[in-house]
């Protein structure tokens, strides 16, 4: 479900034009949002918090590599909410500048989950591997450069933006590749019966400390759709756990819940209550 917006809105999205953020962006405000390209994942924390953006836009998840982990912690530093969600099909291509071939290319350049989300592709062609920041960011500083033995990993779309050339295209290791977006905003979303809510919480340290926090939600019948840990940073083998249960938080049973899990907890942080992405099929 989306949110219906102003036209041009501004939208902090992390890396260049054409990442796979930007489109992000478009899905979810539609057509005339206005992007605005972040260096970091902080910045665009940073440009929402300062209000130089309306909303943020940071990927949460992918269906293949798991979390992403810096996004997480920073919503330990940081108050602002989530207000929405949206899940984006990630169709990878190897692209290169105009007078490329496959069999000139020597080194690769993207993003760490892009490059380790077409390992066996990459794998095959024996090139060299290069981390960046930014997978469109890859494309635009290959195209600067004029390396002409260097391709970058990313979407069509940045192969039109930049205007390169796209040597192959879906080389995913599996098609089945999607990434899931969070929107950020200085407030959460009000009900629509179609809710999901994410929270962050740390627990006691004592036995079955984990068990009975769940149990929160067990007993209310409330179906939980991640949960995972992270370190605190703080001390060796202490962990903060990351859920996601269906339902607004402003529901009496999930109000229930909350209140029950505060007491059973060390730390707990509502992150916010938004309407559910469409199911990816």
């Amino acid at each position: 479900m989306k949110m219906v917006k102003a036209e041009g809105v501004v939208v902090a999205f992390q890396g260049e034009r054409g990442a796979y953020s930007e489109s992000a962006v478009y899905s979810f405000f539609g057509p005339s949002a206005k992007p605005k390209p972040c260096r970091t994942f902080r910045e665009v924390f940073e440009e929402v918090k300062a209000k130089k953006a309306e909303f943020g836009v940071v990927p949460i998840e992918n269906s293949i590599e798991g979390s992403v982990n810096q996004v997480y912690d920073l919503f330990l530093e940081y108050d602002l909410k989530v207000c929405g969600e949206i899940i984006l099909k990630i169709e990878h291509c190897l692209i290169a500048n105009p007078g490329s071939t496959l069999s000139s290319i020597e080194v690769i350049y993207s993003h760490p989950q892009a490059l380790a989300q077409c390992r066996n592709f990459l794998e095959n062609l024996g090139c060299e591997m290069i981390s960046t920041y930014d997978t469109a960011g890859s494309v635009k500083m290959i195209k600067e450069k004029r390396l002409l033995n260097a391709g970058a990993i990313a979407s069509e779309r940045a192969a039109m933006i930049y205007g390169m050339k796209v040597l192959a295209k879906g080389i995913s290791d599996n098609p089945n590749n999607y990434t899931r977006f969070f929107i950020l905003y200085e407030r959460d979303s009000p009900p629509t019966g179609e809710d999901k809510t994410s929270i962050i919480f740390s627990t006691k340290h004592i036995p079955g400390a984990l068990y009975q926090a769940l149990e929160e939600f067990a007993l209310r019948k409330i179906n939980l759709t991640k949960i995972e840990s992270r370190p605190t940073k703080q001390r060796p083998w202490e962990y903060n756990f990351y859920l996601d249960f269906e339902g607004h938080r402003s529901e009496p049973r999930c109000v229930e819940a909350l209140e029950g899990l505060r007491k059973k907890t060390a730390f707990l942080k509502i992150l916010g209550s938004y309407p559910k992405a469409q199911e990816t099929p």
